[in-house]
């Protein structure tokens, strides 16, 4: 062989590592832009279940509310005596159950007469004269609660006119 194939095998092998190096490069950006996504898709998807989760007992926790609001005309319906074994007793596990509801992520919407009437928590039942302001709560007709900050049931309240 004489030095000028060489050189010229030796320029087309350089060019041939180069175009193989562009590959190569090409090649690993493609795989750290998939291996990004996959990391950004299993966190998104992570948070997506965990907020599915949080919601998915939203159904069994509107009925558990109502057994709540059972509970709350089983002790009216003692009259006060609140301080009778059977009072105690409904008192003792009606607290229980609040308090592992939340645990859940239930909680009570505090309604407080005479404060203003907001949409987003209240649904007014009924609209009355009053010598309070106009649009204040008067009562509240029955609970509301919050599951996980999401409104469950708003309180049902009476509003002045």
């Amino acid at each position: 062989m004489n030095d000028k194939n060489i050189s010229e095998k030796n320029d087309d092998v350089i060019d041939d590592v180069e175009v193989l190096k562009k590959e190569r490069d090409e090649y690993l950006d493609g795989w750290k832009r998939a291996k990004a996504d996959l990391v950004n898709y299993k966190g998104d998807e992570m948070n997506r279940l965990k907020e599915v989760s949080r919601f998915a007992s939203e159904d069994i926790m509107r009925d558990i509310v109502s057994v709540l609001d059972s509970f709350d005309l089983g002790l009216a319906s003692l009259g006060g005596d609140v301080e009778s074994p059977a009072g105690k007793g409904m008192y003792m596990i009606r607290t229980q159950l609040e308090d592992v509801l939340k645990k859940r992520g239930l909680e009570r919407i505090i309604v407080s007469v005479g404060h203003p009437f907001d949409p987003a928590l209240h649904e007014a039942i009924a609209v009355i004269e009053s010598d309070m302001a106009k649009g204040v709560v008067v009562d509240e007709v029955e609970r509301g609660y919050l599951i996980h900050g999401k409104v469950l049931r708003p309180s049902r309240v009476v509003v002045s006119k």
